[in-house]
C-alpha cells in the first residue's frame, strides 16, 4: 500500500512528493501516541510495582497464584512464596493492599 503512494506521488507534479507523504507520517506519529507511549508508561508502572515488593506482601501473579512473599532472591530473579512455591519477579501483576485484604474478609465473613 505504501508503495503505490509512493508511485502514484511520483506520477504528480515533481513537487508534491513530500505533501503525498504527510498523511503517512502523521499516522504513524498517532500510533505512537496512541499505542506505545501507554504500553511504555504501563511497563514502567509494573516495574516500579514489582521493584517495591517486600516480604510478606501479599501477590497475585499472572497464571492467578496468589500468595504472600516469604523472600525475594535477587540473583535468580524470583519470588519466593510461603509453601515454598517460586515465581519469577517478572509474572507478579499485583501487589494486593493491606486494605484490599481487610475488604476481603470483611465481605467473606458477612
Amino acid at each position: 500500500m505504501v508503495f503505490a503512494l509512493l508511485a502514484q506521488a511520483d506520477q504528480q507534479q515533481p513537487g508534491s512528493g513530500f505533501f503525498s507523504l504527510v498523511p503517512i507520517l502523521l499516522m504513524l506519529v498517532l500510533g505512537y501516541f496512541l499505542l506505545m507511549r501507554p504500553m511504555q508508561r504501563q511497563e514502567k508502572q509494573r516495574q516500579a510495582l514489582v521493584a517495591s515488593l517486600k516480604k510478606n506482601d501479599k501477590i497475585v501473579n499472572s497464571g492467578g497464584i496468589i500468595g504472600v512473599v516469604d523472600s525475594i532472591k535477587e540473583k535468580e530473579d524470583e519470588v519466593v512464596l510461603k509453601g515454598g512455591l517460586r515465581v519469577t519477579r517478572s509474572s507478579i501483576v499485583r501487589i494486593i493492599s493491606p486494605d484490599e485484604t481487610a475488604k476481603e474478609q470483611k465481605e467473606g465473613g458477612a
